[in-house]
């Protein structure tokens, strides 16, 4: 089993910071995001912490704060996200398992989707731009095989 403890703490803030950097994206790609949405994005740590048990890897990550560096601009948010998402992934899959490094994309994928979620926008569940940044999302952290799946449906 993969722990904090097999990182660098610099490998370790770039693994840290991936599922609330992929959240504020989708928080920000409808123009800067509301308290739900915020909301959203810490309740989805108390939820994982409240089911431990699939990887040590994801339970210490679930343990700590989400916090990411805000950027001023959405396309500065966007491009600092993407690049730590993909670092963040060539990093896990040097040290962690395959099983791991999946579990981790699914964890990212599903921050983003329970920010989209969190607050109706033009009168749909997700939008047309919360989508679109959940589709950059999953295309940064894509598996050697294939897109990772951004169906929004439960």
């Amino acid at each position: 089993m993969t722990a904090k403890a097999d990182f660098t703490e610099e490998e370790w803030n770039l693994v840290r910071e991936g599922p609330p950097a992929a959240g504020v994206l989708v928080l920000m790609a409808q123009g800067g995001g509301s308290f739900r949405e915020t909301w959203a994005l810490a309740k989805s740590y108390t939820e994982a912490r409240k089911q431990p048990g699939q990887s040590q890897l994801l339970d210490e990550l679930a343990s700590e704060k989400p916090d990411v560096e805000r950027y001023p601009t959405r396309e500065e948010q966007e491009r600092h996200a993407l690049t730590g998402l993909r670092e963040a992934i060539a990093v896990l899959e040097q040290k962690a398992t395959p099983e791991e490094v999946e579990g981790y994309r699914t964890f990212v994928l599903d921050v983003a989707r329970k920010v989209a979620e969190a607050h109706e926008e033009e009168g749909e569940p997700i939008s047309a731009a919360e989508q679109a940044a959940i589709e950059k999302v999953a295309s940064s952290i894509r598996t050697p095989q294939g897109p990772v799946s951004t169906d929004t449906r439960e």
